[in-house]
């Protein structure tokens, strides 16, 4: 792969400058920066924990609705179709049309369908709302990450907003989950989508007084035949995975989606290499650091669902926790993303690179994982939930922050949305892969462990808590072989896009 300071042409202009006029040294930095930070940071906030916060009004909103238990995984689905195969078409629109524009636009559309979900009537709605929540979101959330890299190029004042927006990435599904339980059982569940009205208009706000509009002046032309490929291609990817959770991997209607997938990923890869004007050049993926990044961000985003998917199940029907409480009892994994996040970026990355980092905090989650294996119905929250998810917060405050930032580092301005669409891309279609996975593996392992015992109550939780052990295990493995992955591709040293001397040598040689 290239290396990233040859190929990158580092632009760090802001978000009104050029993708060849580099901010000469001293110049003034974009004003109210550090306000955009809380616009784009907010933004996101509402698309991460939008993916979680339904996940708690689900039971709610089937009784009300009475829809059954086989259709209510539409509810969670619907989103994640329109969201993950609409994301690289989001993040080129941005560098075409203006961050800025695209960033609003994005905002207005998911507050429309947040409304419409809300007082939806019936089943069919709320489902059709939500696709469109999805839609809005593969505008607006690479269009936030794009204006946050054009509009801090110092690396100093870069690692302090990609920690801060890290932490908020990482943490958004977890804090869902609390403000989805809280909102459920105080108010009712349509709150969980009428919020995003009080996120949107903030943001909104915010952004049109803040933002620039971010329009490269020399922007390529939209690659048609990429997007529509590559739109099928995600759709069919994320669709096999969510349909093998209902019907199986042997169904045709998994397998035959997933081939499908795969088969127009290979078909878009080959026309991106050929296309005047590619959908996702080659160029921003080819780096190594970069690709890492994307590789990290998508191996942990499968990885972690262990924990919000499967403790979840433990602390409600296991321990016998309120939502509220299982809401709060994220919360110190939270802390510890949201802190590690920003001392990683700050501290860490700008003086000892990536290649150290992300393996650890790969590590740091496998083990956490494994530690959770050992739960069982006698295990306490503070002696053997809290120690795990501590570990847990840390490793995922190690990775998502530092891939964050060197996925957009060093990327001309005019790639700076599909880029931003990658990041989202690769942690989006991990966990929905993540989730589908663990999902029928732990399924079929609580089957296996009923062949031939009584089915009795105790049983049967004995077969939830073997489920749940089969999914750390597996999510253990995912990260180790993440660790494994990001060891080997990261380049030692500071890369040169992050680096704060301007003459400092590039990273040293591929290892």
């Amino acid at each position: 792969m290239a290396r990233s300071s040859q190929d990158s042409s580092t632009d760090p202009s802001g978000p009104e400058g050029g993708p060849h006029t580099p901010r000469p040294p001293g110049a003034a930095a974009p004003a109210h920066r550090w306000w955009v930070l809380c616009v784009v940071a907010l933004a996101q906030l509402m698309v991460v924990l939008d993916a979680t916060i339904v996940n708690i009004a689900l039971p709610s909103a089937q009784q009300a609705l009475g829809f059954s238990n086989g259709n209510r995984q539409w509810i969670v689905t619907a989103y994640a179709l329109a969201f993950g195969s609409l994301l690289l078409l989001g993040g080129r629109l941005a560098d075409l049309i203006g961050r800025k524009r695209t960033f609003l636009i994005g905002l207005i559309g998911f507050a429309v369908a947040s409304a419409i979900g809300g007082g939806a009537p019936s089943f069919e709605v709320l489902v059709a709302a939500r696709a469109l929540q999805g839609t809005f979101g593969a505008l607006l959330a690479p269009a936030a990450l794009s204006l946050l890299t054009t509009t801090f190029s110092d690396p100093k004042e870069r690692a302090k907003a990609f920690g801060i927006y890290g932490a908020i990435a990482g943490a958004g599904g977890a804090f869902g989950l609390l403000l989805g339980g809280l909102l459920t059982e105080y108010l009712d569940w349509r709150w969980c989508l009428y919020v995003n009205l009080l996120f949107a208009l903030i943001a909104f706000a915010g952004g049109s007084r803040f933002l620039s509009s971010g329009v490269s002046p020399d922007r390529p032309a939209l690659d048609i035949p990429g997007t529509v490929v590559v739109s099928g291609g995600l759709f069919c990817i994320v669709f096999g995975f969510s349909n093998a959770q209902r019907h199986g991997w042997s169904a045709p209607s998994t397998w035959g989606f997933l081939a499908a997938g795969g088969v127009l990923l290979a078909a878009f890869v080959w026309w991106q290499g050929r296309a005047e004007h590619p959908l996702l050049p080659l160029r921003v993926v080819a780096d190594r650091d970069r690709g890492a990044s994307y590789l990290a961000m998508f191996i942990s985003g499968a990885g972690m669902f262990g924990v919000f998917l499967f403790l979840t199940y433990y602390l409600q029907r296991t321990l016998l926790y309120s939502p509220v409480k299982t809401g709060v009892a994220f919360l110190p994994m939270v802390v510890v993303i949201m802190i590690t996040s920003v001392v990683t970026t700050n501290m860490l990355v700008p003086r000892i690179g990536a290649k150290p980092i992300v393996p650890t905090g790969m590590l740091f989650s496998g083990g956490a994982m494994a530690w959770l294996t050992s739960l069982d119905a006698s295990s306490t929250y503070g002696a053997h939930v809290l120690p795990p998810l501590l570990l847990m917060g840390l490793g995922l405050g190690m990775i998502f922050a530092t891939g964050m930032n060197l996925a957009t580092a060093g990327v001309k301005n005019y790639d700076a949305g599909v880029a931003s669409a990658m990041v989202n891309t690769s942690q989006q279609v991990g966990g929905s892969i993540g989730t589908s996975l663990l999902n029928t593996l732990a399924t079929s392992a609580a089957a296996r462990y009923l062949v031939g015992r009584r089915p009795t109550a105790a049983v049967a939780g004995k077969a939830q808590l073997h489920s749940y052990m089969v999914a750390y295990w597996w999510s253990a493995a995912f990260f180790a072989a993440g660790a494994v992955i990001t060891l080997l591709l990261y380049r030692r040293g500071v890369p040169r896009s992050l680096s704060s001397d301007p003459n400092a040598e590039p990273a040293s040689a591929p290892v």
